[in-house]
């Protein structure tokens, strides 16, 4: 009797074991069942749209996904359309978010109720550049003309384009009034692209547009770059123009506008998504970054190449949110 006990509990132990084996198996090699959903918390023809787009382009051609990747943009309440429907997706691996940094922007200004955390965090793919643009047109050729102008002109004269209220491009514009010492009119458009067409068409008087979202217009001779808001020069010497590269493009800082803001560009996933979930995205993600399209991507749009995931990330996110609270406080921009 003890023996017959003793082989079914062995057995049982097996049965156990093998089921506890083949789980974490299953886990460890997780990927998609069904269609995977991209969140775009912005609108159409900006930065983040055209970087979820490129992925969803690479990734079908090179088949990084057995399932397909369905971009969707949810612009709503500057982007915190977005961020509440990841916030409130189950934690099943099928819907992703790729963020601005109107990730912390946007619930200090609104008062919505999100916060990064509430969200799985999965990598940063990039630090997306702004560049001040005017009209090619226009008399200004350089910032000490801009700021000249600025100066000697009426409180207000001057027309400021950019994406969403109380978002990035308005904390560059409050920044560069306070270096100058003036203020100006700032106009509220959907996305980066229309930004670009509204100085294109002179409604505007200037821009601080992502070079990704300018790009196509600078190229064409429509659009003029004055200076980038960071603090190096943009590493990428191919000409655009006839005679500019983005290399070319000082930093507003040397040119007197002591101004720097760089923007976030990272995926991240419903709360409570799994380790094995967040890995196989890591890992696509990876498998692109390795692509020459990557590569070209980076160097057209004038991208800060960086790559964080795990702890790194994590502690990127928390300095990254300290700073905006300090900026849209300073700004005026807190939800009150």
């Amino acid at each position: 009797m003890k023996n017959r006990l003793s082989i079914a509990l062995k057995s049982a132990a097996l049965v156990v074991g093998s089921l506890c084996c083949l789980s974490s198996f299953a886990e460890a090699n997780w990927e998609p069942t069904k269609s995977v959903e991209f969140i775009v918390p912005a609108g159409t023809g900006g930065g983040a749209d055209q970087m979820a787009r490129f992925l969803q382009g690479v990734i079908t051609k090179h088949k990084l996904m057995a399932q397909p990747l369905v971009v969707v943009n949810k612009a709503g309440g500057a982007g915190a359309e977005g961020f509440l429907d990841a916030k409130g997706a189950r934690p099943d691996g099928h819907k992703i978010i790729i963020t601005l940094s109107n990730l912390f922007t946007t619930p200090l200004a609104t008062g919505v109720p999100f916060n990064w955390k509430d969200l799985t965090p999965v990598s940063m793919l990039a630090l997306d550049e702004f560049v001040l643009w005017v009209n090619a047109e226009s008399p200004y050729k350089s910032v000490a003309d801009f700021s000249k102008a600025m100066k000697q002109g009426e409180a207000g004269k001057f027309k400021m384009g950019g994406t969403g209220s109380k978002q990035e491009d308005q904390i560059i514009t409050v920044a560069i009034e306070k270096a100058i010492d003036k203020k100006m009119i700032y106009i509220p458009f959907k996305g980066g692209g229309d930004v670009a067409v509204q100085l294109v068409g002179k409604h505007v008087d200037t821009t601080v547009n992502n070079p990704i979202e300018a790009v196509a217009h600078w190229k064409g001779g429509t659009l003029r770059a004055l200076c980038v808001f960071d603090a190096q020069v943009m590493p990428y010497p191919k000409k655009i123009t006839p005679t500019q590269s983005w290399k070319d493009i000082p930093t507003c800082k040397s040119q007197g506008l002591d101004v720097e803001y760089l923007m976030l560009r990272g995926i991240f996933m419903a709360p409570k998504s799994t380790p094995a979930q967040v890995a196989y995205y890591n890992d696509v993600f990876q498998k692109v970054r390795q692509l020459p399209e990557w590569k070209e991507f980076m160097e057209t749009g004038a991208f800060k190449d960086t790559f964080m995931k795990g702890q790194e990330f994590q502690e990127w996110l928390l300095k990254a949110e300290v700073e905006h609270f300090r900026l849209m406080r300073e700004a005026g921009f807190l939800a009150k």
